[in-house]
């Protein structure tokens, strides 16, 4: 007896979950939909005596954004990327650089002391299921494939320029974030006993040459947080776009300390780079 409502119960929790995912990712599609065409009727408004203009950066500002540029564009981005620690010589970005730095280091000290709590507790099994890892890389590649196929069949360039720069600031933050790994090599809290040692998780893993399985810092939180501030910068006339994009980036990087990918710090150090990368480098007009 007890047996069968035990089967009945984890079978409508997991028709609940899969019902949660599909209306994410329906929720996803949907707005993809939307922005486009809500972006098009504002900027062709027009009232009795005014014009109601779309809020964006001008197309002549910003830099030319095609497949044909992308490679090119992708090449000035890394240069200027790697070059920055010669911007750093010459005494530019000092104060968001050791912010960032000073934030991350003190998340590394108490990374010990928050991370075995993920570790133990079962209280987010359900938020892992709708949000693993696997899911969460699905909505990262859905929507800016969304936004291209919708923006193509509408022959909506703005909406299909967004897409590009959002892949490119993507695959922008995927080379840092994998050169970064195959550096610190760290472990992920996976790795580590509930009862282990999370303080000396530096150079130990050895999961592969690439590194693409270690921890420092988070590629999902770098990913979602570039291709959401490329949405938030673009659609920024419409204020509950910023809100949403962060927010869904947000729970990405939070769904990396829950399903114990990661620590607190690659979450952090990852969204940092993940939106500095593509606000001050991708968006940065030409």
């Amino acid at each position: 007896m007890w047996r069968r409502v035990s089967c009945c119960t984890e079978s409508l929790r997991g028709q609940g979950v899969l019902r949660r995912w599909q209306l994410c990712c329906a929720a996803c599609l949907g707005i993809a939909s939307w922005c486009p065409l809500a972006g098009a009727q504002e900027a062709t408004q027009i009232s009795t005596g005014q014009t109601t203009t779309h809020i964006s950066t001008p197309a002549g500002v910003e830099r030319e954004v095609s497949w044909r540029t992308l490679p090119r564009n992708f090449l000035l981005d890394q240069k200027d990327i790697w070059l920055f620690p010669v911007r750093l010589a010459e005494g530019r970005h000092w104060l968001p650089a050791v912010a960032v730095t000073g934030v991350t280091a003190g998340l590394i000290a108490a990374d010990p002391h928050d991370t075995p709590y993920f570790r133990r507790t079962a209280r987010f099994d359900g938020f892992n299921k709708v949000f693993s890892g696997r899911n969460t890389s699905a909505i990262m590649a859905g929507v800016p494939s969304a936004f291209l196929v919708v923006g193509y069949f509408r022959h909506d360039s703005f909406t299909e320029h967004t897409a590009l720069l959002a892949g490119e600031a993507y695959a922008d933050s995927a080379i840092v974030d994998v050169a970064m790994k195959m550096t610190t090599r760290r472990l992920r809290p996976s790795d580590i006993a509930p009862n282990g040692n999370f303080s000396d998780t530096f150079f130990n893993s050895h999961k592969g040459f690439s590194g693409t399985s270690t921890s420092f810092p988070s590629g999902h939180a770098a990913a979602a947080f570039s291709i959401a501030t490329v949405f938030a910068h673009r659609y920024r006339q419409h204020r509950w776009v910023p809100w949403v994009a962060y927010g869904v980036a947000a729970t990405i990087g939070f769904s990396r300390l829950t399903t114990q990918a990661h620590f607190p710090s690659d979450v952090f150090l990852g969204a940092a780079l993940g939106y500095s990368i593509a606000r001050f480098d991708v968006l940065r007009p030409r």
